[in-house]
């Protein structure tokens, strides 16, 4: 069966009625949040991880990639009125957003920002639907040295790219493993890191990690550097574009487009760099005008970055479903979403579930309209979003927290367990951890010993067997050129600055 016609299946799913309310909880929960300074999409996934319980997969996932489109979306708007991006692949939305929004063009700024997020999203969707099957095939051919080469390559990716040092990455990418090996080992039945806590037997629910390190650990953070009283939200009109605005933006949001999709689906490539390259791109092209705004409120640079930074979002999703490799936070949690429903993305998943998987793609292209729709005329209404009071609201994530990770088990340990977690969350981004890594390795550390073992044991304990593989080979050698990348930076640049 052929993508197209796989396509329009998942379809059919999604346009069910409930699951085209799933659809609009997901993308307007996922803009409020983004909007929303310090609450992200991967906070908000998290926090709705005890859902799973009790919705359908196709329903949570659907809702799901509604949160995560949203959010990238919601980013720009705090980026264009308040100069404070919500999230890290928004910070170069500032630079110009906020300048336009300073000189009364919030509404083009936000309009453009819309515009691009559905033009960016829709074909990368479209790519998307074209990508995965190839990687499919392709994945089918992977040996367990090979899923344990990849998860390697996800290790010291993430941990490189996602952190402002490699020693911190790799740090917080242990704590995750550590994690990940409390419980009984599956193997050996011996009980590992459960301190004699026999609700640890079972190891610590990927829920509760999501929830304690990134939810309440990032509201402890943000709460705590909450010096200042109200901020100040430039005023907006309904979002609209005139003539020249278009002429001047369809060309970045289709170069933003060809930026983005490709680094999403790249280990660790994440939004900011496609992001940082378009702004980049658009600033050497432009000319006239344009060439006189930027650095005073260019619309180009809002418009290529904003396409990059939802192309990449789709981009994200081929590695995540066709090999289970998450190269983003939220990604992450996506991964541990999938896990609670005793699925593990990959090619059995197209196979075995494949109403799941299509209509969560062709979700995409609904939530996608569903944003454009939402946010062109609701523009102001996202603006007075700004004005709830700190105070109850990050009291009342730790509240929301607290209560579904209750939910789960009715277990007082498991809260003792959160809120140590997010503790600990608080205390990594005090110091400069990113969370990404150690979520990442929590979830993919028990997939990586067992494939290892796997390996040895086909190999009668020969370790040679994990680089006989020509893939396997080839995804070490690539783990170790993006580990050893930033050294030979610092090394190249130490003699030209002596210079």
């Amino acid at each position: 069966m052929d993508s197209f016609q796989l396509l329009m299946e998942g379809f059919a799913t999604a346009l069910t009625p409930v699951n085209l309310l799933y659809a609009l909880v997901g993308v307007t929960l996922g803009t409020l949040v983004g909007v929303l300074p310090g609450i992200g999409p991967a906070m908000t996934v998290a926090l709705l991880l005890p859902i799973t319980f009790t919705v359908p997969p196709a329903s949570a996932f659907i809702m799901f990639a509604g949160i995560y489109y949203g959010g990238m979306y919601g980013g720009s708007t705090t980026s264009i009125l308040l100069n404070t991006p919500g999230e890290s692949s928004s910070m170069i939305t500032a630079l110009e957003g906020n300048k336009m929004a300073r000189r009364g063009r919030a509404a083009q700024a936000l309009a453009t920002a819309a515009i691009g997020s559905f033009v960016a999203g829709t074909i990368a969707t479209g790519l998307l639907v074209v990508a995965a099957p190839l990687v499919v095939d392709f994945a089918i051919s992977f040996g367990p040295e090979d899923y344990f080469a990849l998860a390697v390559l996800a290790f010291t990716a993430v941990s490189s790219v996602l952190s402002r040092s490699v020693v911190r990455g790799l740090a917080s990418l242990g704590i995750g493993l550590v994690i990940g090996l409390v419980g009984i080992d599956q193997q050996t039945g011996q009980a590992r890191l459960t301190l004699g806590v026999p609700q640890l037997l079972d190891g610590i629910d990927v829920v509760i990690v999501a929830v304690g390190l990134f939810a309440l650990g990032e509201v402890l953070y943000v709460a705590s550097r909450l010096r200042h009283g109200e901020p100040e939200v430039v005023p907006v009109g309904r979002a609209f574009l005139g003539r020249s605005d278009w002429s001047r933006s369809w060309r970045p949001w289709l170069r933003g487009t060809a930026l983005g999709f490709p680094f999403g689906a790249l280990p660790g490539g994440g939004a900011e760099i496609p992001t940082f390259l378009s702004y980049s791109i658009e600033k050497r092209l432009a000319r006239g005008v344009a060439r006189e705004e930027y650095g005073k409120g260019a619309i180009e640079g809002v418009a290529g970055p904003e396409a990059a930074n939802n192309a990449s979002a789709a981009g994200t999703l081929v590695p995540l479903l066709t090999l289970g490799l998450p190269t983003s936070a939220t990604a992450a949690i996506l991964l541990a979403a999938f896990q609670q429903y005793g699925l593990q993305p990959g090619p059995q998943l197209f196979d075995h579930n494949p109403a799941l998987v299509w209509g969560m793609v062709a979700s995409l292209f609904i939530g996608n309209t569903m944003l454009l729709v939402l946010n062109l005329p609701l523009a102001p209404l996202w603006a007075r979003v700004l004005h709830v009071p700190r105070p109850y609201l990050y009291a009342g994530i730790v509240l929301f927290a607290a209560l579904g990770v209750y939910a789960l088990n009715s277990s007082w340990v498991e809260l003792v367990i959160l809120y140590i977690l997010g503790m600990l969350g608080f205390a990594m981004r005090r110091f400069g951890l990113p969370v990404a890594p150690a979520v990442i390795g929590m979830i993919l550390g028990p997939m990586a010993e067992i494939q290892l073992r796997r390996a040895l044991a086909i190999g009668a304990g020969d370790v040679t067997v994990l680089v006989r593989s020509p893939i396997a080979a080839v995804l070490l050698v690539v783990a170790l050129l993006v580990l050893a990348a930033p050294l030979v930076r610092k090394l190249v640049a130490r003699p030209s600055r002596g210079a």
